[in-house]
């Protein structure tokens, strides 16, 4: 996604490190995000790159309208978070297409999201919180239990209905 420098300040001067942000995924329900830091811009991306196979998620996809085909868009509104950037996913018509600012889009088509809807909110300046906070959002798609991930329930029969023949019959009082 981006290779950014970052600078220390030392006595000496400034000690400049480079920051890389590496997104993977499958375009078929899996992405993954790292972001590594070194000395050489080499090392960095191979950083990055391990760092994003080892954080590799799920990502849940849904319908918009009539469940027809494969799913194409996020399965409900979704939001993520990092620093003041704020990502708010939002299902969309099939065909729509990607709506969102190239970082999210690149980060979406990576997940194989195919229509889907965006927000965005606060700084979306700085890359790193803003990949991060649509990552986030990304995750949260499994995050919310919807009914048909509900489990199978069995229902038993209460006390007063299982025993109800025996509550029925008069009972004999007992003497001391």
């Amino acid at each position: 996604m981006k290779i950014m420098p970052v600078q220390k300040q030392t006595r000496a001067g400034q000690r400049t490190r480079f920051k890389a942000f590496v997104v993977i995924g499958d375009s078929n329900g899996h992405v993954g995000l790292g972001v590594k830091c070194s000395k050489e811009v080499a090392t960095a991306i191979r950083g990055a790159i391990i760092l994003a196979k080892l954080s590799v998620i799920p990502v849940r996809r849904g319908y918009w309208g009539s469940i027809m085909n494969e799913p194409h868009t996020v399965p409900c509104k979704v939001t993520g978070k990092c620093g003041s950037a704020v990502t708010r996913l939002v299902p969309a018509p099939r065909g729509t297409g990607i709506v969102a600012a190239p970082t999210p889009k690149k980060l979406l088509q990576l997940a194989g999201v195919t229509d889907c809807y965006t927000q965005a909110f606060g700084s979306t300046r700085t890359l790193g919180n803003f990949v991060k906070a649509t990552f986030a959002a990304i995750g949260n798609t499994y995050s919310y239990l919807t009914p048909d991930l509900w489990a199978e329930t069995k229902f038993t029969m209460s006390p007063y209905q299982q025993y109800t023949d025996f509550l029925s019959k008069p009972q004999e009082k007992r003497r001391a």
